[in-house]
């Protein structure tokens, strides 16, 4: 189950010993939203394995590209589509058909 802790348990020199494992952060989804050909606000705290749901509100067709190819999401007007991020560091990205629309992602 995510988010329970089990213990380990250790046996040293005759007695029992009760580990704690470390919690692990639950994965979170942001929404990144597409309005009037410029990309929304990118989320603060954003983590490794965390998802991005991209919304595009225009009319018009758009991508949310890496640039370093770690995510190249195609976004028809009116569509909503899903990311996982798998890696830490800035990433750059931007729309493939609207290279002005750029932005940074900061992933801890």
């Amino acid at each position: 189950m995510v988010g329970r802790r089990i213990p380990l348990v250790a046996a040293c020199a005759g007695s029992l010993l009760l580990v704690p494992q470390p919690a692990v952060a639950a994965s979170r989804t942001y929404t990144i939203v597409i309005d009037k050909m410029k990309f929304g606000p990118v989320p603060a705290n954003f983590r490794k394995d965390d998802s991005i749901v991209w919304v595009n509100r225009d009319m018009f067709r758009h991508t949310a590209t890496a640039r370093d190819h770690s995510f190249d999401i195609d976004l028809p007007a009116g569509a909503r589509r899903r990311t996982l991020v798998r890696k830490t560091g800035s990433i750059a990205f931007l729309c493939r058909y609207h290279p002005g629309m750029r932005g940074v992602l900061k992933v801890r």
